[in-house]
């Protein structure tokens, strides 16, 4: 019993682990590390504090910080917003969409290395390609129009729809009135009703 008391003593004695300590030699151990990782980040989110409460210096700062959040939702909502205004009146959309293309190539060019710059890395054929797409949808106006136009000939609020045209067997047959069986088998059931 004493050689096994004094093995353990020699493992596992004076508060230490010689098992563990000769494991961390090969792998760290794990909660050292968490330990160590949380006092970094700790760390680095005082710094951050520190900068961000040395920055807000003033009201222009505060100005500047909500105008350079502006761009970005801007765009994006804009962009959503033309594409509905293209489903609720494409008409109007085309016709802004015209006023587009009359806009000079230079000013695309600067308009393309304003956003370049702002978003980072964009590439000038990507405005052309955007011009040149804007230009081929707009050449479908006409069509959607005359769509338009068509469709809206369509509803069955629209005035003279049912009109038979120059057809006259179709306008005789519209004023031949159905056969209604349910009132031609009543009258076979009260025919003194039917006479009065």
């Amino acid at each position: 019993m004493g050689l096994i008391s004094g093995l353990f003593n020699v493992i596992f004695g004076n508060d230490r682990n010689v098992i563990v300590e000769t494991a961390e030699v090969f792998r760290q151990n794990t909660e050292e590390e968490a330990a160590r990782a949380q006092e970094v980040r700790l760390g680095a989110m005082a710094q951050f504090a520190q900068e961000f409460e040395a920055a807000r210096k003033g009201r222009f700062d505060q100005i500047m910080d909500g105008v350079n959040r502006v761009p970005r939702p801007a765009l994006a909502l804009g962009t959503l917003g033309l594409f509905l205004a293209a489903m609720i009146d494409p008409i109007w959309f085309a016709e802004r969409m015209q006023g587009i293309a009359l806009v000079p190539e230079p000013l695309w060019w600067l308009l393309g290395v304003i956003v370049s710059f702002y978003f980072g890395a964009r590439h000038q054929v990507k405005s052309q390609q955007f011009q040149k797409s804007i230009a081929q949808t707009m050449s479908f106006a006409p069509k959607v129009v005359e769509n338009l136009s068509a469709l809206g000939g369509l509803r069955a609020t629209a005035p003279g729809l049912a009109d038979a045209g120059h057809d006259a067997r179709l306008a005789t047959l519209s004023v031949v009135p159905d056969e209604n069986t349910a009132l031609t088998e009543w009258r076979a059931q009260n025919p003194q009703a039917a006479t009065k």
